[in-house]
């Protein structure tokens, strides 16, 4: 029997384009998005339940305490078009900032403005229909909020990078495409049609996300003051560490073994 040499092996390195929180935020969204399909299919009713009960409907939340849902309305989408494009662009805007920042603060700010783009679009539904029978009942879904949040993140940490404005083959600097992004939105919500968009969560996580990243504001002096506080609680544990193990004898022998 001939035995032929076998060719080096390659394998893809997937940490070179996608990082640890995007790719589990693109698996839970996935993976709920498949859940909401499989149950429509067998039973559209509970699915309807669980949209209402998950998804963010301001007077379930003003009135019935369904506190749970500014956070659980991100992770439903509403189509495949939906959950693809918000993980396309939560992929292509996302990777470099959890490099820049690390994972933590990378999740920190994506629930921060996912979260803060859903108190706002419940407080501006709440005003315009305080009774609770027209806009406010009406659930919104997806994580578009927290995504137009990394959107305004990477226009201030990589403003002159070049983009491609899709779908035309034409590149523009980072800073003017979110610009128009935002433009966008704000003129959007002045239409009079319903479009079956939250322009107003759009927004609002833009808005938050700024406050954020602003230098002065209260979000970046309470971020700051956070993070002095966990270096100094650090350091206070170390000193005593130190401190309680210096007049103690080393724990393993004094000579080296070779």
């Amino acid at each position: 029997m001939v035995s032929f040499p076998r060719g080096p092996r390659y394998r893809m390195p997937w940490s070179n384009y996608v990082t640890p929180a995007i790719r589990n935020l693109v698996l839970a969204c996935t993976g709920v998005f498949l859940f909401q399909t499989l149950l429509n299919l067998f039973d559209p009713l509970l699915s309807y339940r669980m949209t209402r009960e998950l998804g963010l409907v301001p007077v379930l939340v003003t009135h019935a305490l369904h506190l749970w849902q500014p956070v659980t309305y991100l992770f439903l989408h509403g189509g495949l078009m939906h959950l693809l494009f918000n993980m396309l662009f939560l992929w292509m805007f996302g990777v470099d900032l959890e490099r820049t920042w690390g994972t933590r603060r990378f999740y920190n700010y994506f629930f921060l403005t996912g979260i803060g783009a859903g108190c706002i679009d419940v407080l501006v539904r709440t005003v315009v229909d305080p009774s609770g029978i027209g806009s406010s009942r009406i659930p919104t879904i997806g994580a578009s909020g927290a995504i137009y949040g990394i959107l305004l993140a990477a226009a201030v940490m990589f403003p002159d990078r070049k983009v491609w404005l899709i779908p035309f083959p034409v590149q523009i600097p980072m800073k003017i495409y979110v610009l128009g992004a935002g433009a966008i939105e704000f003129f959007s919500t002045l239409g009079t049609g319903g479009d079956n968009v939250s322009h107003i969560a759009h927004l609002g996580g833009m808005l938050v996300g700024y406050l954020y990243l602003r230098r002065g504001s209260w979000f970046y002096r309470a971020r700051n003051g956070f993070s002095d506080w966990q270096r100094k609680r650090a350091r206070r544990k170390f000193e005593v560490y130190m401190r309680k193990h210096k007049e103690e004898p080393p724990s393993g022998p004094d000579n080296w073994v070779n």
